[in-house]
């Protein structure tokens, strides 16, 4: 941070806006990281609740969109998932597990990395959500694999207790 000395005076909107700026700096950067990470695991966290109808017990929708809805849109073709039931297992279970792991701050740039990877998949199986979700989802998950969890992460802890 700037110490607040070397700054020269300024008065006015340029005074209100430097110190403005002074202001939102000093915020922690562990409390966006935190945010980010909320924000990218819930929408994968209630998505992966819809896939469930008890423990390991796939629902029968989840199965169904994964067997006859869902495509892969790829070079303008539509192919159908392979191995549908599978898909639908590991998609399930990692939208449980990966952001239960962000939330914790466990393994953050890992879990990031698998979420950014499901995005993709959704991304050429949905292509039309690009914009509203999947863009928003790509950039939070890769602020999160570039710069992990922050301070108000598990990770730390982890790192600590393999030294």
């Amino acid at each position: 941070m700037t110490d607040r000395t070397s700054l020269p005076e300024h008065t006015g909107v340029a005074g209100m806006i430097a110190r403005a700026e002074l202001w939102m700096a000093a915020i922690p950067h562990a409390l966006p990281l935190l945010a980010l990470r909320f924000a990218l695991a819930v929408p994968f966290y209630k998505s992966g609740m819809t896939k469930w109808d008890g423990f390991l017990q796939l629902s029968g929708g989840a199965e169904f969109l994964f067997g006859s809805e869902f495509k892969l849109h790829i070079l303008g073709q539509q192919y159908p998932y392979p191995f549908p039931t599978a898909a639908a297992y590991g998609a399930g279970i990692a939208e449980i597990v990966l952001p239960v792991l962000l939330v914790l701050g466990l393994f953050t740039r890992f879990a990031a990395l698998g979420l950014l990877v499901m995005t993709a998949v959704i991304q050429i199986t949905v292509p039309e959500g690009w914009a509203n979700f999947h863009l928003p989802w790509a950039a939070m998950a890769l602020t999160l694999v570039v710069f992990g969890g922050g301070r108000l992460a598990l990770d730390g802890f982890r790192r600590a207790a393999a030294i």
